[in-house]
């Protein structure tokens, strides 16, 4: 899986990334504009539902649950300081995609018993694209990571994110990930649609 977190630090604008990703294969786009209101951001995911319906692709709303609501996105990815999980569930109900980040094992224990669909594991690295960083995990973290779920028996998709480069991705699967997100790295690049079938390229096809 690899879902590509729109960039507001790049030179290109997010509808301009979001038709590049799409192109390049990717089916996963979480909208993440930290610097914008609310506002701003539901008239963005407005503009850009259109593009990722085209190539039914998931369209994920970073913190607001009120516009994953209103917009009628795919699901929200939802912030240590954000809404709980449980009481996103309720206001988007069953069918709605719902993620949560971890820095630690303890993070992820506080979510095991919740109704969520994938955790985002990071940062693996360090990024422009987020202030007030968590410790930055590195490859050896997020291995710690995914060895304490499996001995613990938490059976939840985990994804890492933050600064992960094409470089990185091999490693993040040994590690046992079972997917990635990307922001800079393809934002970036000089053919995003390119970096895009990259990333793709070497991630495990999905049945």
């Amino acid at each position: 899986m690899l879902q590509y977190i729109t960039n507001t630090h790049c030179g290109r604008s997010i509808p301009e990334q979001v038709k590049a990703v799409l192109e390049g294969g990717c089916r996963w786009v979480q909208l993440r504009m930290k610097d914008a209101s609310q506002e701003e951001v539901a008239e963005m995911a407005r503009q850009i539902k259109p593009l990722t319906d085209e190539k039914e692709a998931f369209l994920i709303i970073n913190d607001y649950v009120d516009v994953c609501r209103d917009v009628n996105c795919t699901g929200v990815h939802l912030g240590k300081t954000d809404m709980l999980p449980s009481k996103a569930r309720m206001e988007l109900g069953p069918l709605a995609v719902i993620g949560v980040t971890a820095n630690t094992f303890e993070d992820i224990e506080a979510v095991r018993a919740l109704d969520i669909d994938y955790i985002g594991m990071g940062p693996f690295a360090d990024t422009r694209t987020k202030e007030n960083l968590a410790p930055i995990l590195g490859i050896s973290g997020i291995a710690n990571l995914c060895n304490e779920m499996n001995a613990a028996e938490i059976n939840i998709a985990h994804v890492a994110v933050g600064g992960v480069k094409l470089d990185d991705v091999q490693a993040l699967l040994e590690a046992g990930c079972d997917g990635i997100a990307v922001s800079g790295a393809i934002a970036n690049a000089d053919d995003m649609v390119e970096a895009t079938r990259r990333f793709i390229s070497l991630l495990p096809t999905e049945d």
